[in-house]
């Protein structure tokens, strides 16, 4: 089964890092990934630019609103995500667990839904 590991945390702490302490958090997410795509659980994965270059667009009764920043005012931003493949959510939890930026904020562990083949 497929799950999506939503990765979480206050930028504000990630922006305070020096260059070294980011350098060894990117270095720790490379690492793991490459440790999930040899064990053939890792499916895709992506860091995600600022929350401050995001857009929310919204559409009601046919009128198109784009706003500036994320829909939700939180302490945690949403920065990138794992797509695994899991046997089931006890796996894909104990993956997520090792997810580096855990320690920073929290990791949303999902299964995708299926969908009806057409």
């Amino acid at each position: 089964m497929k799950y999506l590991c939503l990765i979480y945390y206050d930028e504000n702490r990630v922006d305070s890092m020096t260059d070294d302490e980011w350098a060894a958090l990117v270095d720790k997410c490379l690492s793991y990934g490459e440790s999930l795509r040899d064990s053939g659980h890792f499916i895709a994965g992506e860091p995600l630019q600022s929350v401050r270059t995001a857009k929310t667009v919204q559409v009601r009764e046919g009128a198109v609103s784009v706003v500036d920043g994320p829909f939700a005012e939180t302490r945690e931003q949403l920065a990138g995500f794992y797509l695994l493949e899991a046997a089931d959510l006890d796996e894909a939890l104990g993956m997520a667990a090792k997810i580096p930026p855990a320690y920073l904020g929290s990791i949303e562990v999902r299964p995708l839904r299926q969908l009806p083949d057409r």
